[in-house]
């Protein structure tokens, strides 16, 4: 009769245990985002976390459907976004932890080096405030232009002060850049979606932005949100050992943990 009613006593500890694992929706974008947040999975799951990944083509869509409470976080943006963002959209968002940094690359089908572009080059820089002045500051970093320092990192094409190559700016949706490659000289993209039209970084950009970028990716959730238990979980599950191994063997120094 004991052992009966210590049997049941352990099913139902299992059966408690399980029901207290929580479900949390977590948007990423295609690429390192997605890939990195199924190793987190993996170890979130030992915190009786669950994770429900899920993927969007855009950098717009995560923010308005974490703000609509459609998901309870996302993992694909950097600061610099999220300020804006926040600041256009009046999202209630914050950043509650950091996670990668993807440097942004010039990539050319057309040329092999930045000094091969010829006068009036026209180079694709992604459409959005944010990755369009990153992109442009990339470009000074190489010495292609000059942009005014006021503008800090909110640079637009308004801001190139010298422009000696007399580049033209192609804006265009970050996700159709690699695309756009055939249509351009050349072309700054995001890494993740470099990384999605099968582009290296590391072996297939002409030129690559600076580690010392300010432009880490961060893990965001509705203000309300950043004091819940899951929170910390999450992003202590991101910061892991197991995680930072992954990024480190997966990607090869293409991509670069940030905590």
């Amino acid at each position: 009769m004991k052992k009966l009613i210590i049997a049941a006593s352990l099913a139902a500890l299992f059966s408690t245990g399980s029901a207290l694992a929580e479900t949390i929706k977590i948007g990423v974008t295609p690429g390192e985002h997605a890939k990195i947040m199924e190793v987190v999975k993996e170890v979130a799951a030992k915190k009786d976390l669950d994770l429900e990944i899920l993927e969007f083509s855009d950098y717009v869509v995560p923010n308005q459907a974490l703000n609509d409470g459609e998901l309870n976080a996302n993992s694909f943006q950097h600061q610099p976004y999220l300020d804006n963002q926040v600041a256009d959209r009046k999202f209630d968002l914050v950043s509650v932890g950091t996670t990668i940094t993807t440097p942004m690359g010039v990539y050319s089908k057309k040329v092999k080096s930045l000094d091969e572009l010829k006068d009036g080059a026209t180079i694709g820089i992604p459409n959005d405030p944010t990755n369009g002045g990153r992109a442009l500051l990339v470009l000074a970093s190489k010495g292609l232009i000059k942009v005014k320092e006021e503008a800090g990192l909110k640079v637009t094409p308004a801001d190139v002060i010298e422009n000696p190559k007399n580049l033209q700016f192609a804006e265009l949706d970050a996700a159709q850049l690699p695309r756009a490659l055939d249509d351009t000289d050349a072309s700054v993209i995001n890494t993740n979606y470099a990384s999605q039209g099968g582009l290296n970084p590391k072996t297939d950009a002409i030129a690559i932005e600076s580690e010392k970028s300010p432009y880490a990716n961060i893990i965001v959730v509705r203000t309300v949100d950043k004091d819940q238990p899951w929170v910390k979980t999450l992003v202590q599950s991101y910061q892991s050992p197991e995680v930072k191994a992954y990024i480190t063997e997966e990607f090869k120094g293409t991509v670069i943990p940030s905590w």
